[in-house]
């Protein structure tokens, strides 16, 4: 498990994500292929999220009770739980298109995912501000770090859209698409501008 592949199945599940809710994918292939493409994308989020949690607990354990290595571990426990809850609201999505009554399922873990999310971004920005600001750099760890901030974000204003009403209609549907778009293609340069370079 290395930082390198972490980056790449980050990139590759937002990449996914990002193709699921592309303007006019849903028009042209329907509902149903876009809740399939982010339950695939939601795979490789939590792959990648699993390497990431290994890599911080290593990290953590080399690093002798260092705050910024422990602020690390807590942020790749939350999100990788975050990844967990997509897997279960992509799933449920696929598994209740068909169904407008039980469409509600899917929207708590979402929800609750959305918020892991912006949980964990907040924990990785504040432990550089607070911790690493000496050691950080900018491309590898700043720019990274806000532009996961900023899809974090966009993950949370697509969950607000994505609300689904008793009826088993979505609250707003374009919204719901779009931040999850925008916080895909946040995500997927985070994940390549933090790519190891000549290794």
């Amino acid at each position: 498990m290395t930082l390198r592949l972490q980056c790449w199945l980050f990139a590759i599940g937002a990449a996914l994500f990002a193709a699921g809710t592309a303007p006019g994918f849903a028009t042209a292939f329907g509902a149903g292929a876009t809740n399939v493409v982010c339950f695939a994308g939601s795979w490789f989020f939590t792959s990648a999220a699993l390497i990431q949690l290994r890599l911080s607990v290593d990290a953590y354990a080399g690093a002798g009770g260092d705050r910024s290595a422990w602020a690390d571990r807590l942020a790749a426990r939350v999100q990788f739980i975050g990844t967990v809850l997509f897997n279960v609201s992509t799933a449920t999505a696929v598994w209740a298109h068909r169904v407008p009554a039980e469409r509600r399922f899917m929207w708590t873990p979402d929800a609750l995912g959305s918020v892991l999310f912006l949980l964990s971004s907040a924990i990785s920005v504040a432990a550089l501000l607070i911790w690493a600001r000496g050691t950080a750099t900018l491309l590898r760890d700043w720019c990274p770090a806000w532009i996961n901030m900023a899809g974090s974000v966009a993950f949370g204003v697509s969950a607000v859209g994505a609300f689904v009403r008793r009826t088993g209609v979505t609250a707003d549907e374009w919204l719901a698409n779009v931040g999850t778009f925008v916080g895909a293609l946040c995500f997927m340069l985070a994940a390549l501008m933090a790519l190891p370079r000549g290794d």
